[in-house]
């Protein structure tokens, strides 16, 4: 089934640019219904303080300025929404923590797919907020990477797959995507030789599941020889020239993963293309 209800959040005013268009490209190509979502802090974490109590101006300036980006967003959303032809809604927040992704969270569980900028790390303090869209929202994530990117249909995906439970959520909630594209590459990285399979055959049963929805599918296995699979995986999208990339969650241990760095982080980190996560 195609996705239906696309919720894109909006962080700043920079947002609704290539994030908002990407998130209407997407509206359009399924006929879908687009939501998009600012929130602001209902208190400046600061008026908390154990210190002299601001004067009453300085509250109204703040929500002042609150209200002029909000409704700033707002008419932007609005005026693209329209005249691109896609049916749309605009959900300003205020909320208590003032966290775009964390106030999202409810309206995230009754969408079909959330659409997100990249945390960009020299510019904004915590990415857990976007992590917590992913772990905790139910729903599958597209990150658009802040580097940029032309926006326009993804013709060919690769995904990222080690037969996870993480991996497969990903890959079904991605179904749209896949029987869309021109073609798309099942990556696996150092697949395991268990009862199930030999390495020759990682990711052929997938590729055939995916084959009978009409996709375009190949395998290819890739062998680290030390290198991390991050990089294998990011090499081998810009060699194939993929616009998307799909891949689960924290397939491994999140504290592992935050102590010892792995692929999600990685690529949290530093994504070069449109990235799918689920969990």
């Amino acid at each position: 089934m195609p996705y239906k209800t696309v919720l894109v959040i909006l962080r700043s005013e920079e947002d609704c640019d290539h994030v908002l268009d990407e998130a209407i490209q997407m509206t359009r190509s399924f006929d879908a219904h687009l939501i998009g979502l600012h929130a602001e802090a209902a208190v400046k974490v600061s008026y908390a303080a154990p210190i002299e109590i601001p004067d009453a101006s300085v509250f109204q300036t703040d929500q002042g300025e609150m209200d002029e980006r909000m409704g700033a967003m707002g008419s932007k959303f609005k005026e693209k929404c329209d005249r691109e032809g896609v049916s749309w809604e605009w959900r300003p927040i205020r909320s208590l923590s003032g966290d775009n992704a964390l106030s999202a969270l409810s309206s995230a569980r009754c969408a079909d797919i959330v659409v997100v900028r990249q945390h960009e790390e020299e510019k904004e303090d915590d990415s857990a907020d976007l992590e917590a869209l992913v772990l905790e929202g139910g729903r599958p994530v597209l990150f658009v990477p802040y580097v940029g990117r032309t926006t326009g249909p993804i013709k060919k995906a690769v995904v990222g797959w080690n037969g996870s439970r993480e991996a497969a959520r990903a890959v079904w909630d991605s179904l749209p995507f896949l029987t869309a594209a021109e073609s798309v590459e099942i990556l696996c990285v150092d697949p395991e030789e268990n009862v199930e399979q030999s390495k020759s055959m990682a990711g052929a049963e997938i590729a055939a599941a995916l084959t009978r929805h009409g996709a375009k599918v190949s395998v290819n296995t890739e062998i680290s020889d030390g290198l991390p699979a991050a990089a294998i995986i990011q090499n081998r999208m810009a060699d194939t020239g993929a616009d998307l990339l799909i891949m689960g969650a924290y397939s491994k241990s999140r504290l592992r993963e935050y102590l010892f760095g792995g692929v999600t982080r990685t690529m949290l980190q530093s994504m070069p293309n449109l990235t799918l996560m689920s969990r």
